[in-house]
């Protein structure tokens, strides 16, 4: 009997073993081979392969006591260990896949994430510039970066508009409508203006909108 079972235990062992080393080069014919894979499927192979026993009982086979009195019926066990060592590879693979898969997801979330804090940093910036006081030197008066450059009557028009509106951002249909003006005339003056740095712009969720940056409101003062 010691025997017998010595001899099951190789045969599980032995077909792990093949078992694994099948699942390992399947799993890398396409591609380099991983190293560090092999020692897991041969692993997973053993593993499985061990089970066999577990599986006949819970069926109610008496195949290893037949094994005994025939035993040409070790290849059938045999075969059925290599079955279950190779099977094994649907959990390495299923593994896998899962991981990858959520690491793409969690790549992917972290990219959408990243992407809707620097949208919402460039939209906050501009309404931080402007309700945050600036330094003042002793007389009071604001500290001139450089000199306010001269306005034109449209560009004045549209500043005032910009900056004088129910909403911070404003569209471009809002501003042309406000200020009386074309899509052209104003695109082309939100230009001009932005340049000087007196206007800005943020790409949001609703598409393009403009404001009027700190210096701006200055100049805008100044006009009123």
């Amino acid at each position: 009997m010691a025997n017998h079972i010595f001899i099951l235990a190789f045969v599980m062992l032995i077909a792990g073993v093949f078992g694994g080393l099948i699942n390992f080069y399947q799993m890398n014919q396409d591609n380099d081979a991983d190293p560090t894979s092999l020692p897991r499927c041969i692993v997973m192979g053993v593993g499985a392969a061990f089970l066999v026993p577990v599986i006949l009982n819970l069926v109610n086979s008496e195949l290893i006591l037949e094994i005994q009195g025939d035993p040409s019926r070790l290849l059938i066990y045999t075969g059925y260990c290599l079955i279950a060592a190779v099977a094994s590879r649907l959990v390495i693979t299923n593994n896998e896949e899962r991981i990858l898969r959520e690491a793409a997801q969690a790549r992917l979330q972290s990219e959408t994430v990243h992407h809707n804090l620097r949208q919402m940093q460039e939209e906050l910036l501009p309404l931080i510039a402007t309700e945050t006081e600036q330094d003042v030197e002793s007389d009071g008066n604001m500290v001139a970066v450089e000199d306010e450059p001269e306005l034109d009557v449209v560009s004045a028009r549209v500043l005032k508009t910009l900056g004088c509106g129910r909403y911070i951002f404003r569209s471009l249909a809002g501003l042309c409508h406000d200020a009386g003006a074309d899509e052209t005339t104003m695109t082309k003056t939100l230009q001009v203006l932005v340049a000087r740095n007196l206007a800005g712009k943020v790409s949001g969720a609703k598409g393009v909108r403009w404001y009027v940056t700190e210096r701006g409101r200055r100049i805008m003062d100044s006009l009123a």
